[in-house]
């Protein structure tokens, strides 16, 4: 199923989440905190005019955004004023 972002909206699927610190020690799932960054899967034309491209990794805002299922997938969609930054 496709998606097309309206106006200044960015579909973002988030990064894998870390189930692990790097002392080894595992994390359960009920302390798990979603990951705050994610790949840009698609954009809306106003959100592409300012710079934000499909496959770019952002950083956004903690209590951001509308989480949606497509395919199967969890991803997020977000007004391109949320996105804080792209990592380069």
């Amino acid at each position: 199923m496709a998606f097309k972002p309206l106006a200044n909206r960015v579909l973002i699927e988030r990064e894998a989440e870390v189930r692990t610190t790097a002392s080894g020690i595992i994390i359960p799932d009920s302390a798990k905190e979603k990951p705050l960054q994610g790949k840009v899967i698609a954009v809306g034309v106003d959100a592409s005019a300012e710079g934000i491209s499909e496959g770019d990794i952002v950083v956004f805002g903690k209590f951001t955004g509308t989480e949606i299922v497509l395919d199967g997938k969890e991803l997020l969609i977000l007004a391109s004023d949320d996105i804080l930054g792209i990592v380069e």
